[in-house]
């Protein structure tokens, strides 16, 4: 069973060393990530959130990072529970 995005979701702060993570539905997959140190992580972050789309069997969906210097693992927990909050469970194979 694959999940889909079914609504917008977010989780996470713009706090000093977190980051808000906003997931909405889209046809395609699209990633924006911006923060002081967006230049030097962007692409670390963007396979960071293909890797979990595809864990959570999503192919199409509107990511937005706004990272204020948050370490991988907390991006990575505030994407998941983004994830949970704007997902459902569909049957189709």
């Amino acid at each position: 069973m694959d999940k889909k995005i079914a609504r917008t979701a977010s989780a996470g702060t713009v706090e000093s060393s977190d980051c808000l993570v906003t997931v909405s539905p889209s046809e395609i997959f699209l990633f924006e990530y911006s923060g002081p140190n967006s230049t030097a992580f962007k692409k670390r972050t963007d396979t960071l959130v293909r890797t979990t789309l595809e864990q959570y069997g999503i192919k199409q969906a509107s990511i937005t990072i706004q990272d204020q210097g948050a370490l991988e693992m907390t991006v990575r927990a505030r994407l998941a529970v983004a994830l949970e909050r704007a997902t459902e469970t569909t049957n189709e194979e």
